[in-house]
């Protein structure tokens, strides 16, 4: 079986962007390098629920494209981790065109152009409305 062992992201400001992902994932920092580097860098662990994620100092700058990592959330919660992005001071992407039953979707970009999504559907109510849609 195979299943994702952790994500990786570079960051050029590794405490800031601690700080923004602790307010928007309510992430758990519960490692930090320090000057240490047993790694390439420097770097932090967070964990997002059950997902590790690992935050590592760097310089280098990606482009803005529809590569994304979502995550899962509540249609209940979407207004309340809107507030909190905008808080943050995060770009939100105006979202791309649905079709009714597959769940609502906030896009933005974190500190250093990680595309996210914060998704309310699940992947049975995507398969779900996509069926329905091409038998209409």
């Amino acid at each position: 079986m195979i299943s994702i062992s952790h994500i990786t992201l570079t960051v050029r400001d590794l405490e800031h962007s601690s700080e923004f992902y602790k307010k928007i994932f309510q992430a758990k920092e519960i490692y930090s390098s320090g000057e240490n580097t047993f790694s390439i860098a420097k770097e932090k662990f967070f964990l997002i629920g059950e997902i590790w994620l690992c935050l590592m100092q760097g310089e280098q700058t990606i482009p803005r494209t529809y590569n994304h990592i979502a995550f899962q959330i509540k249609e209940s919660d979407l207004n309340t981790y809107a507030a909190k992005i905008k808080q943050a001071g995060a770009e939100i992407k105006p979202t791309r065109p649905r079709i009714p039953g597959e769940g609502r979707s906030i896009y933005f970009y974190d500190l250093d152009n990680h595309l996210f999504e914060l998704h309310t559907g699940t992947l049975q109510e995507r398969l779900a409305a996509y069926s329905t849609h091409n038998n209409m």
